[in-house]
């Protein structure tokens, strides 16, 4: 069974949370849709796969990268100006590091990392 892990990460100013490329970034407007959004990328390979769609040569891009987590899950709050976001999955950082950067830029920040 693969260890599930328990990222803890904050956004400063969510409106600015917008991924290099706007076809795959996250065009929401709160924490409910910046939740659902990051759900999917980690629980689907959509957006891994459009990503991908994108690159030079798509047949080099590592597979290990199209992993995904079907019971990933993802809560985002409002916190002291900031949003707060639980994210709970299997997926290695580099996973999900290369999947919040598709859909919010280096907005984000770890804040810190438990086993769940």
């Amino acid at each position: 069974m693969p260890i599930r892990s328990h990222y803890y990460l904050s956004i400063d100013d969510l409106a600015r949370a917008r991924g290099p490329v706007p076809a795959l970034s996250y065009d929401g407007a709160g924490p409910d849709d910046l939740a659902a959004a990051v759900q999917a990328a980690l629980r689907t390979p959509v957006l891994f796969e459009r990503w991908r769609a994108m690159q030079d040569e798509p047949d080099e891009v590592d597979p290990a990268l199209a992993a995904t987590d079907p019971s990933a899950t993802v809560s985002a709050h409002v916190h002291d100006l900031r949003i707060d976001v639980d994210l709970v999955t299997s997926l290695p950082m580099s996973i999900v590091r290369h999947r919040l950067n598709l859909l919010i830029g280096p907005s984000w920040q770890l804040r810190d990392m438990r086993r769940a």
